[in-house]
């Protein structure tokens, strides 16, 4: 016996609709260079949305076409955030932060055939277009950044190609709820970066999870203010979820310095923001200086947050951090690490500690810890460890093209996440480990094994090996460790030197240590943990960088 109940697709259109038709009074705040302020509303930015989906029919982007975005956090991007996926296009957020050659794999993999590009960023993209053949057109949004805009017939004026088409009229319409809406890379931690591919159904259910009270509890009375970057996982899907509650947004744009960050905070009283703990970090010695009293959850997350971080804002704000974990291939919410009535009776210092775990899994996220051993499931008694598998509606089945994903899924569906933790006899998770040799600085993924491959690649060096050391600011950062082949001589600066043209600036390591030779395990593999023993402890020179 089946159910009588209408069969309507879980689809963006609806997002678009909803917040079109309930919520035009509401306001979008999007700040700008030299510190101005742009505002419009709801109503207009739908106008402008109907207005740039006839512009991708005019410039005849295929009907799953990849719309690409290399922007900041702003209103405009917000407008391609419906744009594409309304009109049955795929979004294609692009990391501003990746290396040159990173970024070119991933227009070219999936062959995007137009980007979007705030015109601050334009000097970082414009380079590299020449490697970008599928790419038919660059449109520039103006920012308010005086950079030269190109003449060459490739590039269009955002605002002018708005001007130029009339808006769409009617409903738009998604049919197929498992039709793509999005697309995500991970960072390249393992050979090239894979992509991950949400749909429309997986988002919209995880706009919706983030309404309940045990996670951000999001309602139309929020002023909401994403510092993660639009282009990390869809924000960690707030734009969206703030369209279907109504929520006021403020958007960050260029400036996400600290001290900008706390000023718009406490200017537009905001009441929830999310961001990683590095932003937080330097925001902790300002936050005296501005009123944050509205706030009632910092959503932190894409690196574990350090109990002193959050207990700091506790003491200063009266509010502590919020513990979100999850990655891309999650969309990205798996755990909310928001306290329960079993917690009600501990003291401060205890729930200090609870809250220092990533927390317990949504509704409709389901989550394992599996011994990669022998393949069991590890017991909720707060002390044996297992690698953590993930399984929902919004959770990677594969990658993009299938390529890359032979290891990541498991025969029965589970993603392993590549993280190592322990639950308690509430389910409450806490990562205790990686399974992979991945550095996390300042919420984004460094590769050791890159690192080495390239390190290796000096013509002076035998071995080398690439650990993760805590970090005061960054939480973890790269430290080398170098073989040096016999009969040579060899700096640090050298080391640093030989990297600086072969990867992102960030990804160097902060330390660059001689050793005679990598430790192995018994099957002659790098062991990193021997590394990690041996260099607990150690005190970075520039910590405070």
């Amino acid at each position: 016996m089946l159910g009588l109940m209408q069969d309507r697709p879980l689809a963006l259109p609806h997002v678009f609709h909803r917040a079109e038709q309930y919520f035009g009074h509401k306001e979008i705040v999007t700040a700008t260079t030299g510190g101005a302020e742009s505002r419009t509303t709801i109503a207009e930015m739908s106008v402008r949305v109907r207005r740039l989906a006839t512009a991708l029919d005019s410039l005849g982007i295929s009907a799953e076409g990849r719309v690409a975005t290399f922007c900041w956090n702003s209103a405009a991007h917000l407008e391609l955030y419906l744009a594409a996926p309304c009109t049955g296009r795929v979004l294609h957020t692009l990391n501003i932060r990746l290396f040159p050659d990173q970024l070119t794999y991933i227009v070219e993999h999936a062959e995007d055939e137009i980007i979007f590009v705030d015109r601050s960023l334009l000097p970082l993209l414009w380079p590299l277009t020449g490697k970008m053949g599928t790419v038919r057109y660059f449109v520039v949004i103006d920012d308010g950044a005086d950079c030269e805009i190109p003449d060459d017939p490739r590039v269009l004026h955002y605002e002018r190609l708005l001007a130029e088409n009339e808006p769409f009229t009617g409903r738009f319409v998604v049919e197929d709820e498992n039709r793509a809406a999005a697309m995500c890379y991970t960072s390249g931690t393992t050979g090239n970066p894979k992509g991950v591919v949400y749909s429309h159904r997986s988002t919209v259910l995880h706009s919706l999870i983030t309404m309940i009270a045990d996670t951000l509890a999001l309602s139309e009375r929020d002023v909401v203010m994403p510092i993660v970057p639009m282009f990390h996982a869809n924000a960690w899907g707030l734009p969206y979820a703030c369209l279907m509650v109504g929520s006021t947004v403020v958007f960050p744009g260029p400036n996400m310095t600290p001290a900008a960050c706390l000023k718009l905070l406490a200017e537009h009283k905001v009441t929830v923001t999310g961001g990683v703990p590095t932003i937080w970090m330097g925001a902790l010695p300002m936050l005296d200086d501005y009123d944050l009293s509205a706030l009632r959850i910092i959503l932190c997350g894409g690196s574990a947050v350090p109990r002193s971080l959050s207990e700091a804002f506790r003491e200063k704000i009266g509010l502590p951090m919020t513990q979100g974990w999850g990655m891309t291939e999650t969309s990205p919410l798996c755990t909310v690490g928001t306290l329960r009535t079993h917690h009600d009776s501990l003291s401060i210092d205890q729930q200090a500690d609870i809250r220092a775990r990533q927390g317990q899994a949504a509704p409709l996220v389901e989550l394992r810890l599996v011994n990669p051993d022998t393949g069991e499931e590890a017991p909720w008694d707060d002390s044996t460890s297992g690698e953590v598998q993930a399984a929902g509606p919004w959770i990677a089945s594969e990658y993009y093209r299938g390529e890359g994903g032979g290891t990541q899924f498991t025969e029965d569906g589970w993603l392993r996440t590549g993280d190592v933790g322990i639950y308690d006899r509430y389910g409450y998770l806490r990562l205790v480990d990686r399974t992979k040799d991945l550095v996390k600085s300042g919420g984004e993924w460094i590769s050791s094994v890159e690192l080495e491959n390239e390190i290796m690649a000096h013509p002076k060096v035998a071995e080398a090996a690439v650990i993760a050391i805590p970090h005061e600011r960054w939480v973890e950062r790269p430290m080398a460790c170098v073989v040096v082949k016999p009969g040579e001589s060899l700096t640090a600066e050298e080391v640093i030197e030989h990297l600086e043209p072969r990867v992102a600036k960030w990804w160097l390591p902060d330390a660059v240590e001689f050793i005679d030779e990598v430790p192995k395990t018994s099957v002659g593999k790098f062991s990193k943990k021997t590394l990690r023993d041996k260099f607990a402890g150690y005190k970075f020179d520039n910590s405070e960088s």
